[in-house]
């Protein structure tokens, strides 16, 4: 599995399949035991995460996303913690120009904001040290479909539009696999459909897969509840 700059590749499957396991071992979270994680030419398997986040790979993980007692502003300059100060507060007014919504909550507790909002808040956070690649796991996750779309159609095709390198994985498949250039279809921990998004939904073993037949699996609908 690769991604190029300005690509978004969607990881989908049924609930179990490993996706997050695998977001976790390419971050350094979760140790690899077989396969290798390059950037560019370098191997960085099983490198801490502050080592790729000073190489430019950025995670923006499902929970625990933000600091809740943090204001907007201060959870921005948490996020530049590799830079020095001068550059922290050139980085926040380029990134808050990419989400220009963010500059009227600057002084918000990040606590009082919409799951939408949040979601904003954890992406542009990871943004400030300009990562050259992202990593989104479940993104969408408890928000309503409206939203969800919003996100993945305006914030993360943006990123890639951006040269950003965007691996992503989402339970919403269909939505992921509009804005996706690549879809892997990752079932009990192995790639078993790969291509792009056109070339998968006209496979008739698709849904069969993505549905986990025969593994007793379902994907999840996810949380649709309606934002504040």
């Amino acid at each position: 599995m690769s991604v190029g700059a300005g690509e978004i590749v969607a990881v989908i499957g049924p609930n179990g399949a490993g996706k997050s396991t695998l977001l976790k071992s390419v971050i350094g979270i979760l140790r690899v035991t077989s396969g290798h994680v390059l950037l560019g030419t370098d191997d960085v398997t099983n490198h801490p995460p502050e080592e790729l986040a000073r190489r430019g790979v950025g995670y923006v993980p499902q929970v625990q996303d933000i600091f809740e007692p943090l204001t907007v502003l201060e959870n921005l300059e948490m996020g530049g913690y590799l830079l020095p100060p001068a550059r922290v507060r050139t980085r926040i007014d380029e990134v808050t120009q990419v989400f220009p919504a963010l500059t009227s909550m600057l002084k918000r507790r990040a606590d009082k904001l919409s799951g939408g909002e949040r979601k904003m808040l954890a992406i542009a956070r990871v943004l400030v040290l300009d990562p050259r690649v992202l990593i989104l796991d479940e993104p969408t996750a408890n928000l309503s479909p409206k939203l969800a779309d919003n996100l993945l159609q305006e914030q993360v095709r943006r990123l890639a539009e951006m040269g950003k390198a965007v691996l992503l994985v989402e339970q919403r498949a269909r939505a992921a696999m509009q804005v996706a250039s690549w879809t892997s279809v990752l079932v009990s921990g192995t790639t078993r459909l790969e291509g792009s998004p056109g070339e998968l939904l006209g496979r008739p073993d698709f849904e069969e897969l993505f549905l986990g037949a025969g593994t007793g699996l379902k994907p999840s609908s996810g949380s649709e509840e309606e934002e504040r």
